[in-house]
């Protein structure tokens, strides 16, 4: 089954728009608590070389949604990456907040 050209890169597209989309809620909590002490430094720094990595890859390969999708994703990990760094800054507690609507336990 041969598929035309333009589905191939709609399914890229769609793709990459879910694979943003991955990153979205964890930015959203994280802006939400004002903690990000459950975020992974090393992980933050290994995504985006890899992201990057996919960029400059994209480019050559002239994909669009190789570079769509990864430029958000960096995009968002830069954010984290900046939330870790500023909260820290400010103070951060030990313990993340709970979520808000988290039910306590008592």
């Amino acid at each position: 089954m041969l598929l035309s050209p333009n589905l191939i890169t709609n399914i890229g597209l769609l793709a990459a728009v879910l694979s943003a989309l991955t990153f979205f809620p964890q930015v959203l909590h994280t802006w939400q608590t004002r903690s990000a002490n459950g975020l992974s430094g090393p992980t933050l720094a290994v995504g985006a070389s890899s992201m990057i990595l996919w960029l400059i890859y994209g480019t050559y390969q002239h994909n669009i949604p190789i570079l769509l999708g990864n430029a958000v994703n960096l995009f968002f990990t830069l954010l984290l990456v900046f939330f870790k760094h500023h909260f820290r800054q400010l103070g951060e507690p030990a313990l993340p907040p709970p979520a808000p609507g988290a039910v306590k336990n008592t």
